[in-house]
């Protein structure tokens, strides 16, 4: 079970009693259930974000919803032509949050997976395994070309990005590394990923 748009504890601690709750009626019911199902959170706006290490003691698992991540850590709505230009994955404090909560999560020893439109684009893929990342979620016909991506480094080579980006200030800068790595791998399979 994954409780979604949590912004604050105490809405994790509710969601959590209604499925109490809703356990004990299937148990008087007698209706058979996971009583050691685990309880997760979508990681998708910045105050949660910010506080994974404490959603983190309370949780099994985090699920890095990035769509919402950006939207709401950038205040762009995606969907709107007029500041549609500004929604970008590469921002710095995207990054950061996304990292702070993969290291939340290996801190309390829980899984950390990622699902949104990062997970999918080859240009983030080395950035995200350099964090810890280990599953992403993406549509099927994106599996091929993240997976020739993986195929084609090393966690070292992708930690190192990762430390490298880290310490940048501007999407230009991060999209750049990202660019220029991916460049190097094939420039003939990843290249409508490389061009500016």
């Amino acid at each position: 079970m994954m409780f979604p748009l949590v912004s604050n504890l105490m809405e994790l601690r509710q969601g959590k009693l209604m499925l109490a709750d809703i356990s004990e009626e299937l148990e008087d019911e007698g209706i058979t259930f996971d009583r050691q199902m685990p309880v997760g959170v979508m990681i998708e706006v910045p105050s949660a974000a910010l506080m994974a290490r404490v959603f983190a003691a309370e949780s099994n698992f985090f699920s890095i919803g990035t769509n919402d991540l950006v939207q709401y850590t950038l205040a762009v709505d995606r969907g709107n032509e007029r500041v549609a230009h500004l929604y970008q994955s590469a921002h710095p404090a995207v990054v950061y949050l996304a990292k702070s909560v993969v290291r939340a999560a290996r801190s309390a020893q829980i899984d950390c997976s990622l699902c949104g439109e990062m997970a999918g684009e080859p240009l983030f893929s080395m950035l995200l395994l350099g964090m810890g990342l280990r599953t992403l979620s993406m549509v099927p016909d994106q599996i091929p070309v993240i997976k020739r991506v993986i195929r084609s480094v090393t966690i070292e080579q992708c930690e190192r990005l990762a430390r490298r980006v880290g310490s940048f200030d501007s999407e230009r800068q991060v999209e750049t590394a990202l660019r220029d790595e991916l460049r190097k791998l094939d420039p003939d399979v990843f290249g409508q990923w490389v061009s500016e």
